[in-house]
């Protein structure tokens, strides 16, 4: 909720605004459909009462959409907001016109090159003229992102925010608990809070489908997005999620970033994310725009590493939350130290070092 969007769509808008000769002007390259989408609707927003034509390109149309988006890029467009995959496609057909684009955005770079979109990138970045202005936003600095910035931006300008912590409005606690007692957990939590609209995160698109079925059983209304949704299911789900008929959607982290939905109260963090900056960014699904949220993570003995690694992005302790007793015994404290060490021991055992960089392969079914 800090307006990265409108912080470059308004000015890209006063920029071409005023261009009286027709054809592509600015490229928007963003790492999933959903985030076109919505960057899109904000542009048509901003835009209304300008001359300004803009459209997003994603996989997963139909051959229709595909006719519509080849004409938007053979210069029937002043804005594209793209996903790599998809506008590759269009490039190698041959038809794609370039030579007037003034500027490049890369939007959630970093999670672009975890994706496994830099060769992608790279061959987008070429067609492109040479002289233009490119904008790269990341929520994190890797090295890859510094290699990528220093290869393709110009004596570039750096900005850089300290916003890697979750807003002071959300309520964050941890629930130790074993893996057999996550559902009983969250069947007793959705029992105790009534919430208009919530998201789960969880590790993977078949939790995600388990979890759908077994939470349709509650007295709540229940829908699930992963990546074996078509296009238009995923775009159903989301209208009928921003229009208040879902009331929990149960998500991977296609959604964790970059999706503005007003007034969620609810994260619940199913499985404790494998990167402490996907922590952040699931947790600023709510508590947006400085209103109140809550936020709750089930942790396991196994997880102990992953939220030690978050407690110090954060700079904080989070608070534990009490488990039911009708539930059983839980973990104790010496059991996550036990788990934490032998973790680390492993992991030195294999060479690796606690603080030396790990690459991530692209994530699959996310």
């Amino acid at each position: 909720g800090t307006g990265k969007t409108g912080a470059f769509l308004i000015p890209l808008l006063h920029r071409i605004c005023g261009a009286t000769q027709p054809g592509l002007k600015a490229l928007i390259i963003v790492p999933t459909r959903e985030l076109a989408i919505q960057i899109d609707q904000n542009l048509q927003a901003m835009a209304y009462f300008t001359q300004v034509s803009g459209t997003a390109i994603y996989g997963g149309g139909s051959g229709v959409s595909f006719e519509q988006e080849k004409k938007a890029l053979s210069g029937g467009a002043d804005i594209v907001i793209a996903t790599p995959g998809r506008l590759i496609s269009h490039l190698n057909l041959g038809y794609v016109q370039t030579r007037d684009v003034q500027v490049l955005v890369m939007d959630e770079a970093d999670r672009m090159l975890d994706m496994g979109f830099l060769e992608d990138i790279t061959k987008i970045i070429k067609a492109l003229p040479e002289k233009r202005q490119t904008l790269l936003f990341s929520a994190t600095m890797p090295p890859k992102i510094r290699e990528l910035a220093s290869k393709y931006l110009n004596h570039p300008f750096e900005v850089s925010l300290a916003v890697s912590k979750p807003a002071e409005g959300v309520d964050q606690k941890v629930y130790f608990v074993f893996e057999s007692q996550k559902t009983q957990l969250l069947r007793h939590l959705l029992s105790m809070h009534t919430f208009q609209s919530m998201i789960l995160f969880s590790s993977s698109k078949d939790k995600v489908k388990q979890l759908g079925k077994d939470l349709r059983q509650l007295d709540v209304r229940v829908a699930v997005i992963h990546s074996d949704l078509d296009q238009e299911q995923r775009n159903e789900v989301m209208t009928d999620f921003r229009a208040r008929r879902i009331q929990l959607l149960v998500a991977t982290d296609i959604l964790s970033r970059g999706i503005d939905i007003d007034s969620i109260g609810l994260v619940i963090n199913y499985d404790v994310p494998h990167d402490a900056e996907d922590y952040v960014h699931r947790v600023g699904r709510t508590a947006r725009a400085e209103s109140k949220g809550m936020a709750v993570t089930f942790v396991t003995p196994q997880d102990a590493q992953k939220l030690s690694r978050i407690q110090r992005l954060i700079e904080r302790e989070i608070p534990v939350g009490e488990v039911p007793s009708e539930l059983g015994a839980t973990p104790t404290p010496e059991d996550l130290l036990s788990a934490a060490r032998k973790k680390s021991g492993n992991r030195r055992g294999n060479g690796r070092s606690e603080n030396r960089p790990r690459h991530k392969k692209p994530s699959q079914g996310k």
